[in-house]
């Protein structure tokens, strides 16, 4: 089954996100107010050839989202030249993550966010083989979690719940990874990454 293949065979993963990512983020298609500029990397790497998704845990000194799981990443500043490059200069920030290594595969639907107002661009970013040399900064990464793709994509650890804000239903997405709990922004733009893969098992994502 192609599914499986890709995510026990980082290769083939990465040749299949190649093809069919878009390169840049695309507009929202809902018609939500667009809140402020933010960008996320979902850094891929292989371990003997399987891939795995480099995650961090929020610090609990943070005042927004702390002790969350979250991807590397940020609002835009007026320096930076792209979202892409909002998200890379974050994860250097955030992990001293060489970002001259990564090879950007494509963009993830944006998602925005009720609580933040951000708009959040999220780019899949390819590390190569190997798991890469991190220096978290304890100021906003309390730990890094390095989860092997298939074990996120076991329906067993997954769950959605209906949550009504303002009038409005939302879908919020679980997955349950060990201790770590890892939902809202983090949480869809995960779910979103494994619904590009083929033969989804689990139901199809409402539009934002």
């Amino acid at each position: 089954m192609l599914r499986e293949r890709l995510l026990t065979d980082a290769p083939a993963l990465v040749d299949y996100l190649r093809d069919h990512l878009p390169r840049l983020s695309a507009p929202p298609s809902s018609g939500a107010s667009v809140g402020r500029a933010a960008a996320v990397l979902a850094p891929l790497y292989s371990l003997s050839g399987r891939p795995y998704l480099i995650l961090t845990q929020r610090a609990r000194q943070l005042r927004a989202h702390s002790g969350e799981i979250s991807l590397p990443g940020g609002a835009r500043e007026p320096g930076d030249e792209s979202l892409l490059a909002t998200a890379l200069r974050e994860s250097h920030e955030e992990l001293a993550l060489a970002v001259e290594l990564v090879e950007a595969l494509g963009a993830l639907p944006p998602v925005f966010s009720v609580v933040s107002n951000f708009l959040v661009a999220p780019f899949v970013g390819w590390l190569g083989e190997g798991t890469p040399a991190l220096q978290p900064n304890a100021q906003e990464v309390a730990e890094v979690i390095y989860a092997p793709l298939r074990e996120l994509a076991n329906p067993a650890i997954f769950h959605e719940e209906i949550w009504t804000r303002g009038g409005l239903e939302h879908t919020i997405y679980f997955f349950d990874l060990g201790p770590h709990r890892i939902w809202g922004l983090t949480g869809r733009i995960l779910r979103s990454l494994l619904a590009t893969l083929p033969g989804d098992p689990l139901p199809p994502m409402p539009p934002v």
